[in-house]
């Protein structure tokens, strides 16, 4: 028998119309802060900026590919990475589905990231993807926009993100653990990993002349993320409460699911089943779906993630400790807003 609110037919009905009336409300607010966002000034962009692409070396204008509007999603793959981003690469996985319809009404889509083009391609050939994909390697575009670090700004220990001052963190050694496991996706270790940051800029092509006109970072980004506006809709929704020692997030690359409780091999370009071998049973977390009955006593009594990396709350002795050791670490960190319990650390 379920634990939640159970009701008639009638009972639902008159709960959906309140909350309808709130989801109307939602969505014209919305629309509001989209009418906001285009009436933003537009910078006008002066540096040469060159990337390397499919086609050869490209200007900033040149990625517009006859367009006058270009979108850009700042995808977390540093130069040092095997991989790219597993969070970021759950969201380009949205992204071949509709470049082509925004490029049919004068909008081009871009990828960009400082890890050199023959890995943007490895990797890129390996999720079988075919969105336009370039490589600002040796560029100062990424740190223009904020979303790299520089090693200065690593030995000053703080560094400008989501418009606003932001301290360079790392994990407290006994909590480590599952940071390093998520910075190893990418065949690195956490203070690399995290000198690249998640972030979408768009701009706009007129005479000639390009200009800025809006950038978003953090939860900025929840927008863009397909898979979490289903979970959202979902009886449990993102469901992410999780245990001190289970994995940072419950998502993998999607094509690694048939062998999630083993090390992922960034080097094999072959396609691989993406349907989990287990059933999901009621009431089971997702990394209980992932890791099983050990991942579900963990669950019951963890911590759970907010913002970009914060934790926010923790259910049990131990997960309570880590709440409060991590909500102190984090506090003036990458973004301290709530989240609905997201789990990944600031990519996106």
């Amino acid at each position: 028998m379920t634990s939640h609110n159970t009701g008639t037919r009638e009972q639902w009905r008159a709960a959906r119309l309140e909350l309808l009336e709130a989801e109307k409300e939602l969505t014209r607010r919305g629309d509001e802060v989209a009418r906001q966002r285009q009436e933003l000034p537009w910078v006008r962009i002066d540096k040469a900026y060159r990337f390397d692409t499919d086609e050869g070396t490209a200007s900033l204008a040149d990625l517009f590919g006859g367009r006058s509007q270009l979108l850009i999603y700042h995808f977390m793959f540093g130069p040092d990475y095997s991989g790219g981003c597993p969070a970021c690469s759950a969201i380009a996985d949205g992204f071949n589905g509709f470049a082509i319809h925004l490029a049919n009404h004068d909008v081009m889509l871009w990828a960009v990231s400082r890890a050199p083009l023959e890995k943007i391609q490895r990797y890129k050939r390996r999720m079988g993807w075919s969105f336009p994909w370039a490589s600002s390697f040796g560029s100062d575009f990424n740190g223009d926009f904020d979303v790299a670090l520089t090693q200065e700004q690593e030995r000053a220990g703080a560094f400008e993100y989501n418009f606003r001052e932001s301290a360079v963190w790392s994990p407290p050694e006994d909590m480590r653990g599952p940071f390093d496991a998520w910075a190893a996706t990418t065949g690195t270790d956490w203070a690399t990993y995290t000198r690249e940051r998640p972030g979408m800029s768009a701009f706009a092509l007129e005479d000639g002349v390009v200009y800025h006109t809006y950038s978003a970072y953090a939860r900025g980004l929840d927008g863009l993320w397909g898979m979490y506006q289903w979970l959202d809709r979902a009886p449990r929704g993102r469901n992410e409460a999780r245990g001190p020692d289970d994995p940072l997030n419950w998502f993998r690359r999607h094509d690694e699911y048939d062998h999630a409780d083993g090390a992922a091999d960034l080097s094999d370009p072959g396609p691989r089943s993406w349907w989990p071998e287990r059933e999901a049973r009621p009431n089971q977390s997702s990394y209980a779906f992932l890791r099983g009955a050990a991942a579900r006593r963990s669950c019951r009594s963890g911590w759970r993630l907010a913002g970009d990396h914060g934790v926010v709350a923790g259910r049990g002795e131990r997960g309570r400790a880590g709440a409060r050791a991590a909500r102190a670490a984090i506090s003036s960190s990458i973004d301290g807003q709530s989240s609905r319990g997201r789990s990944w650390p600031i990519s996106g």
